[in-house]
């Protein structure tokens, strides 16, 4: 068994990749109004919206509350994708190193579609490879993509 590995999965939403882009690269201390399963993302260092931005995110894992502190490594406009290194909290008890990619492409005919990646490398072969990590993932981005299409609609013309 390896201890590097990569994970990675999608899910179709209806929010614009943009937008959805947006939340991740600029706007991550909005996800916790946005999904029940992150309780708070707050500003360590640096600047909201800027590469080497630390945040900390509380969050809720499989029932259990965790936290999480990451650098935003890479925020790709073009391609619409945020990298975030994990630095310190719960992940870092099973993996040495561990980052997250989201990337939102736009879909022909509207909305978008959410590509996670996870990287990580294992502190020894026991530990699992992080599958309900990616489920969060995915199910975040549900819940980000029901605010933002509905927000949409509450918005008059």
């Amino acid at each position: 068994m390896a201890l590097v590995g990569k994970l990675e999965g999608d899910v179709a939403i209806k929010a614009p990749a943009e937008q959805f882009h947006n939340v991740f690269s600029c706007r991550p201390h909005h996800v916790n109004v946005m999904s029940p399963n992150v309780q708070s993302v707050d500003l360590h260092e640096g600047e909201w919206g800027k590469p080497s931005t630390v945040i900390c995110w509380n969050y809720t894992h499989d029932g259990v509350p965790k936290y999480a502190k990451e650098i935003i490594e890479k925020i790709d406009d073009v391609n619409l994708s945020t990298t975030f290194k994990v630095i310190e909290g719960d992940v870092l008890k099973e993996y040495k190193e561990f980052r997250f990619i989201v990337k939102a492409t736009p879909k022909e005919g509207g909305g978008s579609l959410v590509h996670w990646t996870l990287a990580y490398e294992k502190l020894h072969e026991a530990i699992p490879d992080p599958h309900s990590l990616l489920d969060l993932g995915l199910l975040t981005s549900k819940d980000v993509c029901s605010h933002l299409t509905q927000n949409e609609v509450a918005q008059p013309n």
